[in-house]
């Protein structure tokens, strides 16, 4: 495996440990607070900087079915974050912004998940 490729890899490994803290917290709290917004921009950013290390190192262009996956997750990540950033001070968090982030946070690990698979396989 060719090293950008290996750095995209634990990059995104960094992601999903950041968004995982993020997600479990937000959802066993039912509320936000400076360390789930700390973490999810934390992955967001790991997330966006793997992403772009995976573009440069793959040989089959960006626009794969996994690439695909991977940037639909990627676009999920980023508004799920900047509902994080808008409602930070809401005392009350809204039932659709819990379904959205647990929306978003399957999408990612799918993408994740079938990225795994492809470089084992390889």
């Amino acid at each position: 495996m060719k090293p950008i490729l290996m750095a995209g890899s634990t990059i995104v490994t960094l992601a999903l440990i950041s968004y995982s803290l993020a997600f479990f917290s937000f959802h066993r709290k039912k509320k936000l607070n400076g360390t789930i917004l700390g973490f999810q921009t934390l992955g967001l950013f790991f997330d966006i900087t793997a992403t772009t290390l995976m573009i440069i190192g793959s040989s089959k262009g960006p626009f794969t079915i996994h690439g695909i996956l991977g940037y639909t997750s990627l676009t999920l990540m980023i508004v799920d974050t900047a509902f994080f950033w808008v409602r930070r001070h809401d005392v009350e968090i809204k039932s659709w912004m819990q379904t959205y982030s647990k929306t978003a946070y399957i999408w990612w690990i799918l993408a994740y998940i079938t990225g795994g698979l492809i470089a084992f396989l390889r």
